[in-house]
C-alpha cells in the first residue's frame, strides 16, 4: 500500500483518508473531490496515473485542509502517529504540511515501531521538518529542488528561508558541492533526486545518474512539476522498483510528458499529467524491462 499525505489549501476540508480514484482532471478521496493543482494534489494525481498504468493498487491519500494555520497539518501528524502501525503501508510519501519538529520525531518513532518499516519519501515541507528535526537519514528518499538542496547543505538552517547567503551563489554548477555538504552534515536521505535544469539521482552521496533530456525549460515555470516527480517515484517504488531506478524513471517521464504537452509557462500541471500514460506505454518497457500487456488484469 502506498499512502500519500499532505495538506490541501481548502479551509473546509476535514481530515480524510481513503483510496484514490480519478475524476477527470481531479481525483476523489472518500466522498471528497480534490482538484489537481500544484502541491499534494499534483503528487497524488501523478502517482495514480502511474499505478493505473502499472496495474498496481491505487494509492491511498491522507489529506486535510490547511490554509497556513497548522490545524490540518497537526491532524495528519497525529493520525499517522496513532495509526501507522495498524495501517502497515509499504510506502509512506509525505508532502506539504506545517513543519513541526516534535511531531516529526514522534512520527518517526511510530514508523520505527511498525512490524515492517515502510519506504519513507519526503518532499516539500515534510522534508524541511525531517531535516530540521535531525532525522533526514531516517528517510529513504528526498526530492529537493536547487534551493531546497542548499537548505539541506546548510547545517544551521531550520527552514529554506534561513539559508546562509553564500549558498545562494549560483555562478557555475554548485550542485555536486551542495550534495556532498548535505551528506556530510547528515541532512540527506539515503537517496536524493535533485530536481532542476539537470536532475541528479544520488545514493549515499554518490551521483548515480544525471537526466537532462528532453530539455523543456518552460517546465521550470509551471507549478507542480516537481510534485509530479515525487508522486511518480512513490508509485514506482510501490510497484516494486528500487528507489534509484524509480527516481531515474520519474525524472525521464516527467520531462517526456512536458515535451509531449508542448509545455509553456501557461500550461497547467493537469495537462502534463494527461500525457503520462502515453510516455509510459512508449518508454517504460525500454527503460526498465517492466512491460505491461494491454488488457492484463483489467476488470
Amino acid at each position: 500500500m502506498l499512502i500519500i499525505c499532505g495538506t490541501i489549501p481548502l479551509e473546509d476540508m476535514p481530515l480524510t483518508f481513503g483510496r484514490v480514484r480519478a475524476d477527470g482532471d481531479s481525483f476523489i478521496v472518500g466522498d471528497r473531490q480534490v482538484p489537481c493543482t500544484q502541491g499534494t494534489g499534483a503528487m497524488i494525481r501523478a502517482a495514480l496515473s502511474a499505478a493505473d498504468y502499472l496495474k498496481t493498487d491505487p494509492p491511498h491519500a491522507l489529506l486535510a485542509g490547511d490554509i497556513g494555520l497548522g490545524t490540518g497539518s497537526r491532524e495528519i501528524y497525529e493520525y499517522l502517529i496513532q495509526n501507522i502501525a495498524g495501517i502497515r503501508p509499504d510506502v509512506l510519501a509525505l508532502h506539504y504540511w506545517l513543519p513541526d519538529m516534535p511531531l516529526t520525531r514522534r512520527l518517526c518513532a511510530a514508523v520505527d515501531g511498525c512490524a515492517e518499516r515502510p519506504v519513507m519519501i519526503a518532499d516539500a515541507a515534510s522534508m524541511y521538518s525531517a531535516k530540521a528535526a535531525g532525522l533526514a537519514t531516517a528517510f529513504d528518499v528526498f526530492t529537493p529542488d536547487a534551493s531546497e538542496l542548499a537548505f539541506l547543505a546548510d547545517p544551521a538552517a531550520t527552514h529554506p528561508a534561513y539559508i546562509k547567503k553564500h549558498l545562494f551563489n549560483i555562478e557555475g554548477n554548485r550542485t555536486p558541492e551542495l550534495i556532498r555538504a548535505a551528506y556530510q552534515n547528515g541532512s540527506a536521505a539515503k537517496l536524493l533526486l535533485v530536481k532542476g535544469a539537470v536532475d541528479y539521482v544520488v545514493k549515499d552521496g554518490n551521483i548515480l545518474e544525471t537526466v537532462a533530456e528532453p530539455d523543456v525549460p518552460a517546465m521550470e515555470a509551471i507549478g507542480g512539476t516537481g510534485d509530479t516527480i515525487s508522486g511518480l517515484i512513490a508509485a514506482f517504488v510501490d510497484a516494486g522498483i528500487d528507489p534509484a531506478p524509480s527516481a531515474m524513471l520519474a525524472a525521464r517521464a516527467n520531462r517526456a510528458a512536458g515535451q509531449r504537452a508542448r509545455a509553456t509557462p501557461a500550461t497547467k500541471i493537469s495537462r502534463i499529467i494527461e500525457f503520462f500514460p502515453d510516455v509510459f506505454k512508449e518508454n517504460l518497457c525500454q527503460w526498465t524491462g517492466v512491460c505491461v500487456v494491454e488488457g492484463e488484469n483489467d476488470d
